[in-house]
């Protein structure tokens, strides 16, 4: 009864709980100098509705205004590993023009809860914090450890968030074996009656490339043949426009053998992405994880139209499948060509096991609540917090269970206009989650 007391609580709470965060602009734009203290703003609010029910949280901040909660809920059996739920608070900027709704009202109209954040990923962000107060007040105990972490600066690369929190305090997250976030779990249409659940077992690697030319300076109205602008242009031209082979991984391949059996859709290796587009949407997401893929994204040269600059610079935005990652730098290194010196910022791709207690758990805990659904794994193109507790040993999945309806166009919200979470998808993630962690 004290179960099902919590799990009626929290969901009373959630929606009201997504809609206070959004309200706080906790935006990251990715340069120190223009971020406020939002996340600082958005840690301490959860704080506070920790500290209500009776939580020891702590707060840390690696630099002032980026902030991070931590805490814990013992559980029956101190011997087993914890379990860590996390979250981030930041969001990216958004732009009040291009919306239907103010982005920072937290507005719940129509069946949804309204603004930036709502998907990434303070909806489920609110899912977990409810969970914690009412498994507290209502004298829940779950059966191991639970450990709750809502961090900043996800969405610039967790420098000021997990990565600061691994590196500084890892006794925070003594004993934990496990992890589950953002950006899995959310369902997507088989067919009229039957949905499919997409758990993320894996990441594709980040890697940021810098592509630096050097040349001769010169006047602008000179013949220059070592010009560094004109070097490093024809180098990113070269591996923007780089075509990457398909590579097979365990995470995909189990996804489309899975997609394969529930609808009978086949994924012929002569036009595997024209067959993926078939299921949905989500195919955007699919399709991305069946090559390494490197896109620029920033140029940087010169200082005046009539100067020749003696150097030029260029990023590119690189995503890597699991075990490619020495591969991949070979080879960008031979498109590239002589002449251009290459930096790499990495953060590595994970790939874990769908099998086992905890995502056992996951697939009953769907179908509990979903008879018509299927937990399926997949690997998310981009990235999560998740990388750094890898350092630590923590096997991380994207999990955050969310009924959606067949129309909605989920994977184009995260950072798009008019983000939104359907009010019924957030009680229903509560549901899930409340199995879940009972359960594993």
């Amino acid at each position: 009864m004290r179960a099902a007391n919590a799990v009626a609580a929290a969901q009373d709470e959630v929606v009201q709980l997504c809609s206070e965060l959004i309200q706080i602009e906790s935006v990251n734009t990715g340069d120190p100098a223009t971020i406020g203290d939002g996340e600082a703003r958005a840690a301490r609010y959860l704080q506070a509705k920790l500290d209500e029910v009776g939580f020891e949280t702590t707060y840390l901040e690696a630099t002032p205004g980026r902030g991070n909660v931590i805490c814990r809920l013992a559980g029956a059996d101190p011997s087993r590993p914890a379990l860590l739920l996390h979250g981030h608070v930041d969001v990216v900027p958004a732009d009040a023009a291009e919306w239907t709704v103010d982005p920072f009202s937290g507005a719940v109209q129509d069946g949804y809860v309204w603004g930036r954040g709502a998907v990434d990923m303070k909806g489920m962000v609110a899912m977990t914090v409810a969970l914690a107060r009412q498994y507290r007040a209502h004298g829940v105990t779950p059966p191991r450890d639970l450990v709750f972490s809502f961090m900043s600066d996800e969405e610039a690369g967790g420098a000021f968030g997990a990565h600061w929190l691994v590196e500084n305090y890892p006794e925070l997250f003594a004993g934990v074996t496990e992890a589950i976030s953002e950006v899995g779990g959310f369902s997507i249409p088989l067919d009229d009656e039957r949905r499919a659940y997409l758990v993320a077992a894996a990441e594709k690697g980040v890697a940021w490339a810098t592509l630096k030319a050097t040349g001769t300076a010169g006047h602008g109205s000179m013949v220059n043949h070592d010009n560094a602008v004109s070097r490093v242009a024809a180098a990113v031209t070269r591996l923007g426009t780089h075509v990457f082979p398909i590579v097979h991984t365990a995470t995909v391949d189990a996804l489309l053998a899975r997609v394969h059996e529930l609808t009978g859709l086949e994924f012929p290796e002569d036009d595997l992405e024209g067959a993926v587009g078939k299921i949905g949407p989500v195919a955007r997401i699919v399709n991305a994880t069946l090559r390494n893929t490197a896109n620029p994204t920033m140029l940087r040269a010169g200082y005046k139209a009539n100067v020749i600059p003696s150097t030029a610079e260029a990023t590119v935005d690189c995503r890597v499948l699991p075990g490619q990652q020495e591969h991949f730098r070979e080879e960008v290194a031979r498109i590239v060509g002589d002449g251009i010196e290459i930096d790499w910022v990495w953060q590595p791709p994970l790939e874990y096991p769908f099998e086992g207690r905890l995502v056992d758990a996951m697939v009953a805990a769907v179908t509990a609540e979903d008879p018509q659904g299927v937990a399926v794994p997949y690997m998310l193109s981009g990235g999560t917090d998740n990388k750094a507790f890898d350092k630590l040993g923590i096997a991380g999945y994207g999990f955050s269970p969310m009924r959606l309806p067949a129309d909605l166009d989920f994977s184009a919200l995260f950072h798009g206009v008019d983000e939104r979470i359907p009010v019924d998808a957030l009680q229903f993630g509560v549901r899930v989650l409340d199995r879940l962690i009972r359960t594993c």
